[in-house]
């Protein structure tokens, strides 16, 4: 056994302590013994762990029955635990090494056959070994553990404030980065630049979308020259500490847009916002889908929104709750989640708002507070 000292990129012990907690009561109330998390997003959420996925096993085992969880991990990955709560939690520490069967100490933690869910982020290549070792093949935990990961709490809450803020920063700077004559890429090596120095340990992604490119939801960047007149999208976000995500969407126009431009664009920006008000507890998901759909469709615009009205976020750019037709499930204060019509006009332009909101006892704090107007920009 070995002891893990601790790290201040990370929220205070007592949060994992409850997650985890929280997370073997419902992993009981779900009929399970137990949960098995290799590194990933669950992993990050429960124990503040940046490990990552090798072919070696990681794997955090929370039983159902109260027991204390324990960490199985290569001896030669301990230091990728150094910065998590695993230490302070008083977990059990299983380290080994090469020659011994992991999932063999993994099973030996739980009955057999055990009944467990694994994250929906393992390896098939240890999803595998684990079934045989177990005696069953696992279900996903997902259904468990987005009961926790789907509420903030307070310090996640803070944690989104603050990288709505530096992602805001950012967008306030475009002028500096998005001129006409400068490709795409260059843009975006200004904005990833920008969005490390307002404070992201990185940029997740950086979505450059001018004149036809913009009629592309997820195009990246290209060696495409901005030109005057072009509409651009700029999509940008990325985590800060302790590893929760930004992302805000706004378009600009590179001098005076046309007048039909102006008009469509209007439009979505009164969807955005009709969605935006809708939300507060006990509102659908798919209402808040169906508040910015219903209204770009009566002015004749819902073949060209194309995707989704937005996701959740947190330690996960996507993650649940999926604002989306067909999502009943009722909004909760604490919630947190992108809202993000767009609409494109493939081989033209297009044009996308995006806000994160988190949902409160009445309505809802949108993080992002720049205009949502077409912001036009020296053309």
């Amino acid at each position: 056994m070995s002891s893990l000292g601790a790290s201040t990129s990370r929220f205070p012990t007592t949060i994992y302590a409850d997650r985890i907690a929280r997370a073997g009561a419902l992993a009981r109330d779900a009929g399970l013994d137990g949960l098995l998390i290799t590194p990933g997003p669950d992993l990050r959420y429960l124990l503040g762990s940046r490990a990552e996925s090798f072919e070696r096993l990681t794997c955090l085992v929370i039983p159902a029955n109260g027991d204390t969880a324990s960490v199985v991990v290569p001896r030669l990955e301990l230091a990728s635990l150094t910065e998590s709560a695993a230490s302070e939690l008083g977990l059990t520490i299983r380290d080994w090494v090469d020659g011994v069967d992991p999932y063999s100490l993994v099973s030996g933690l739980l009955p057999s056959p055990a009944r467990t869910a694994v994250t929906d982020a393992m390896p098939a290549l240890h999803l595998i070994p684990l079934s045989e070792a177990l005696g069953a093949l696992p279900v996903l935990a997902t259904g468990v553990l987005r009961e926790l990961r789907m509420v903030k709490d307070d310090a996640e809450i803070d944690a989104l404030r603050r990288a709505g803020q530096a992602i805001d920063r950012v967008h306030a700077r475009m002028a500096e980065f998005l001129k006409v004559g400068r490709t795409e890429a260059e843009v975006a090596a200004d904005i990833t630049a920008a969005i490390l120095a307002e404070g992201h340990t990185e940029a997740a992604f950086v979505i450059v979308g001018s004149g036809p490119h913009g009629a592309d939801p997820h195009h990246e960047v290209s060696e495409r020259v901005v030109e005057s007149g072009d509409v651009v999208v700029i999509d940008i976000g990325g985590p800060v500490e302790p590893g929760y995500n930004s992302d805000s969407t706004r378009t600009y126009s590179m001098g005076e847009p046309d007048p039909g431009v102006a008009a469509k664009f209007a439009v979505l920006e009164e969807a955005q916002a009709a969605a935006v008000d809708l939300v507060r507890p006990g509102i659908t998901a798919e209402a808040v889908d169906a508040a910015a759909r219903d209204l770009l469709a009566a002015q004749g615009l819902a073949e060209v929104f194309v995707h989704r009205t937005g996701h959740g976020i947190g330690l996960s750019v996507h993650e649940e709750p999926y604002i989306v037709s067909g999502n009943a499930i009722e909004l909760a204060e604490g919630m947190a989640f992108s809202v993000e019509p767009g609409i494109y006009f493939r081989g033209e332009w297009g044009a996308r708002i995006e806000d994160i909101v988190i949902v409160t006892a009445d309505g809802c704090e949108p993080v992002n507070t720049r205009p949502h107007g077409l912001t036009v920009l020296p053309g």
